[in-house]
């Protein structure tokens, strides 16, 4: 996997549905939910964010199930990670340095047809992913020892 931790223009096209807010400064930058499973998001802003109360959650909607607090703050452009594996086993895996931050052990598992849900502090929606090779999306990508990610940034534009 290449293309993991870039925030600049992304390797696949993306054809599943992407909801992310308006003017929102972090989005959903690539997952895969079969394999060495992960979620990276990104701070598309210009200026250092605070994730310090931010969640995550899958297809239930639950803003604060899967605190991201532990990512702190996001430098302009940064992307960090939340996998399935313990961090210094998902670094390993993908060959990453040591700086780029991962919070590792999520146990709210992504499926093959699923949602990945991301809260700010006040839990409020900014950023749904929305993606399955059979009931949300019939032909998006099956992210199985693969990830999938968007086309380019442009496709991060708020519709579903």
């Amino acid at each position: 996997m290449k293309s993991l931790v870039r925030p600049a223009l992304f390797a696949a096209a993306l054809s599943m549905g992407h909801a992310a807010q308006a003017a929102s400064p972090v989005a959903i930058t690539e997952w895969m939910y079969n394999g060495s499973e992960f979620i990276e998001f990104t701070n598309l802003s210009g200026a250092a964010l605070d994730l310090t109360g931010w969640s995550f959650d899958d297809d239930s909607r639950t803003a604060g199930t899967v605190s991201l607090s532990d990512f702190g703050t996001l430098a302009a452009g940064e992307s960090v990670i939340l996998a399935e594996d313990d961090a210094a086993t998902f670094r390993t895996k993908w060959s990453l340095a040591s700086g780029v931050k991962v919070i590792g052990g999520n146990g709210t598992n992504l499926g093959r047809n699923d949602e990945i849900n991301l809260y700010n502090a006040s839990g409020a929606l900014v950023d749904r992913l929305r993606y399955g090779d059979t009931n949300f999306v019939p032909g998006s990508i099956r992210t199985q020892d693969i990830s999938g990610n968007p086309g380019s940034l442009a496709v991060l534009d708020g519709s579903d």
